[in-house]
């Protein structure tokens, strides 16, 4: 195997081809596909680690964020017209790398392998020896009990073999040789000639084509687990949402193979290894810097437009001329299997046991089963060919035949109790029914519910439970029917997983929104918990997002406890973000309102606020002071007092608790001194007072005629007296208070018309608010 190979398939990603095709079933009627899908990837021989998949979960869900700039969708809802997100890709990432990250069960078929395509390239000494020794090795790894991982559909899985022709270095002639040959060994059907790499590298550099992998590594796929050396065969699976799969050989195979890059031309940047690898768990901390990084690097350089015509070709001819066909083949003879050996037992037993019993007996609810759970079938059990088939016809889209086949292995699985494989059954007889054109039926809710019932409480299998919820919650909103949708997401929260509780309460949370008669405090009550799960799993921002969101519906509504909470927590997960003017902002709301916390937890607000302060003015000291909120200034009690006959000495601070300007200024007496003064003026202005007359105040309050400048004598001190209200029920101890001022002097001897501006501002700093009894 040569490093062409992996110009056509990548062992770290998969990808997807779309066709509209058509295949007979059982009865010999045309049966239409649309869009199928078929996925390329790399085998895994060990199935991913939990660790590592939850771990890749979160990572997925923290880089998907809303983006900036995005037009908010706005709901009017009563008195509230609330921005709420219209989309939630990070919900719809998680459930896509969930869904793909669901390893492979015995109860089911739909993650087994169907088809293996094993590939060699021409330039090998011995093509069609390397084709025996792949097809041998692909054999010990399906049949041999070693490997319990990757499974497989069924004994007979269909290999598709293909010589890989480099243009640029190979001899076409010796290619076309091979491949005469490969077609008398495995017919027309069974292989191809695929030929890429027609660009020349340094001829036509200049030319725009298109990077064909581009779309494919942008994905946040679980097969980037696995090692990203070349790959010798790869192993195919046609489904509607699951992986085909592709992998290298083991070592003495390897040893025997040409092979000698060690590295993958579309290996993201970070190392190799399984998923519960500690390299893995540090490359997934950078995971959207890998995506960056590899979003800018270009790939298929030494493709042309034809050779991307021709791997498409290649992927239809595959699909028309072996996958369909052996598929049509597998669902007759899987049928032919059930008419002949299970209807003949069955209708034998059903004739007994209506002989001696007399009447139908009725089915069990699933609270009267017994927990078996743990009952395994043999391969060649009718019950699971029953299985096979359904999931078969579910993959090609025959969705009515499919329902048909889970209805009657649900019965069976029913009555051996075989609680695991009777929930996988209910799950997709509930979708098929659901998918199948014209709606013939109505949707069985109630089959998803007693499946995911039967997983979570009989089976303890919470994974399971998981994706039944996430199929049933979009088929039930899909029909507006949000109130049972949001009923099913809330039921599946518990405290095993914080990360699947939140978004699904989050989904929940929408649901309520958008009913027809929007329901905006559940709205805003199940995004607070929602926000609480997020701020546990760690994911800070969605954890603000949903605080800030529910914000909307309690702000001003008189709601003042639960205000200051989700204040408080928009506060803490605002200044962990170190978004510190957002955090003194929330905390500052909670102490300017008319708190109704007990002193307790006025003191712990207190307290929190003061810390998030002390770093802001930290992070820039030179900066303007802000004004706190506390105390409360009475600006209409400011007083200003002149004519103090003691100065203190430059620097000297004297202490202001308890003193009073009364203590300082005599009211009476300044009346007197005013009609004196008033009287001296007027005598020497022959009984006149003139109209620009000020009378000398020593005193300036909101009584005082404050529209003029006072006059102050050079050399004397000038005291003001500020009032203070503490709002809070806990006592403010402030110290090392200072009064900041500005004196802005007119120039008297210009001759425009000026005023004289003189500015005295009363703010604390820092070390105002320094503790508290």
């Amino acid at each position: 195997m040569v490093t062409t190979l992996t110009l056509l398939y990548s062992s770290t990603r998969t990808f997807f081809f779309f066709f509209l095709v058509h295949m007979r079933d059982p009865n010999n009627q045309l049966h239409i596909i649309k869009n199928l899908k078929i996925a390329v990837n790399n085998i895994i021989t060990h199935p991913p680690q939990p660790g590592a998949i939850r771990k890749l979960l979160n990572d997925v869900v923290s880089v998907s964020q809303p983006a900036e700039g995005l037009v908010a969708n706005v709901i009017t809802a009563g008195d509230y017209d609330l921005n709420i997100s219209a989309t939630t890709p990070w919900f719809e990432s998680y459930r896509e790398c969930f869904l793909q990250s669901m390893p492979a069960s015995d109860h089911e078929f739909l993650n087994h392998y169907v088809a293996c395509m094993l590939v060699v390239s021409s330039s090998e000494p011995e093509p069609v020896e390397q084709f025996l020794k792949l097809s041998q090795e692909q054999h010990r790894i399906q049949h041999s009990s070693e490997y319990l991982y990757p499974k497989w559909f069924i004994p007979n899985t269909l290999k598709y073999y293909v010589l890989l022709h480099d243009v640029s270095t190979g001899e076409e002639q010796r290619a076309d040789s091979i491949y005469e040959e490969m077609k008398q060994r495995y017919g027309t059907q069974g292989c191809y000639l695929l030929k890429i790499n027609s660009r020349v590298s340094n001829r036509g550099m200049d030319e725009q084509i298109p990077d064909p992998w581009s779309q494919y590594l942008q994905k946040n796929t679980i097969q980037n687990q696995d090692c990203y050396e070349d790959c010798p065969y790869t192993v195919i699976s046609n489904k509607n949402t699951d992986h085909l799969i592709s992998d290298g050989l083991d070592s003495e195979i390897k040893d025997g193979l040409s092979n000698n890059f060690k590295t993958h031309p579309l290996q993201l940047d970070h190392p190799s290894g399984s998923l519960d690898s500690t390299d893995y768990v540090k490359a997934t901390a950078s995971l959207q810097d890998s995506k960056k990084s590899n979003s800018g690097t270009p790939h298929g350089a030494c493709l042309t437009l034809t050779d991307h015509d021709r791997i498409r070709q290649f992927i239809q001819e595959f699909t028309f001329r072996g996958l369909l066909p052996h598929i049509e083949k597998t669902i007759r003879q899987l049928n032919d299997q059930l008419i002949s050996r299970k209807g003949l037992s069955r209708s034998l037993f059903s004739a007994t046991k209506k002989w001696f019993s007399g009447s139908k007996v009725p089915e069990k609810s699933i609270n009267e089963l017994k927990n078996t759970s743990g009952l395994l079938y043999p391969p060649e059990a009718p019950e699971l060919q029953i299985r096979k088939m359904a999931d078969l016809c579910f993959l090609v889209q025959h969705y009515e035949l499919a329902y048909s086949c889970y209805h009657t292995a649900k019965k069976d699985f029913l009555n051996d109790q075989a609680m695991l494989y009777a929930a996988g059954a209910l799950e997709m007889a509930a979708v098929s029914a659901f998918l199948q054109p014209g709606a013939p039926r109505p949707y069985p809710a109630h089959y998803m519910e007693t499946a995911i019932q039967t997983y979570r409480d009989i089976c303890k299998n919470m994974v399971l439970a998981e994706r039944c919820v996430l199929l049933s919650a979009e088929i039930l909103k899909s029909q507006s029917k949000y109130s049972e949708a949001a009923a099913l997401l809330i039921r599946l929260t518990s405290e095993d997983s914080d990360l699947r509780s939140a978004l699904l309460l989050e989904q929940a949370a929408h649901c309520f929104i958008n009913m027809k008669s929007p329901m905006v405090r559940k709205f805003a009550f199940h995004m607070i918990l929602a926000g609480h799960r997020f701020s546990k799993a760690g994911q800070k921002k969605h954890a603000l997002r949903c605080y800030c969101q529910a914000m909307q519906v309690y702000k001003g509504k008189g709601w003042s406890l639960a205000e200051d909470h989700i204040n408080f927590t928009i506060g803490r997960q605002s200044f962990t973000l170190r978004q510190l003017d957002n955090a003194v902002s929330a905390f500052r709301h909670i102490l300017i309102n008319d708190s109704k916390q007990p002193p307790a937890q006025q003191g712990a607000f207190l307290r929190e606020y003061l810390y998030v302060y002390k770093n802001v003015t930290q992070l820039s000291p030179d900066g303007p002071l802000p004004q706190l909120p506390l105390p409360y200034i009475n600006s209409s009690a400011t007083r200003v007092f002149f004519g103090h006959d003691r100065r203190p000495a430059e620097g000297e601070k004297q202490a202001a608790t308890h003193v009073s300007l009364d203590q300082e200024y005599d009211s009476e007496s300044s009346q007197q001194w005013k009609e004196l003064e008033e009287q001296v003026v007027s005598v020497i202005n022959k009984g006149i007072i003139p109209s620009n007359f000020q009378p000398t105040q020593f005193c300036l309050n909101r009584y005082s005629d404050n529209s003029r400048f006072p006059l102050a004598v050079i050399e004397e001190p000038v005291t003001v007296e500020v009032s203070f209200r503490n709002p809070l029920k806990v006592p403010l101890l402030l110290t090392d208070l200072s009064l900041l001022w500005k004196f802005q002097p007119k120039d008297f001897n210009a001759k425009h018309d000026g005023e004289t501006k003189e500015l005295l501002s009363s703010c604390f700093n820092s070390e105002s608010l320094r503790s508290w009894a």
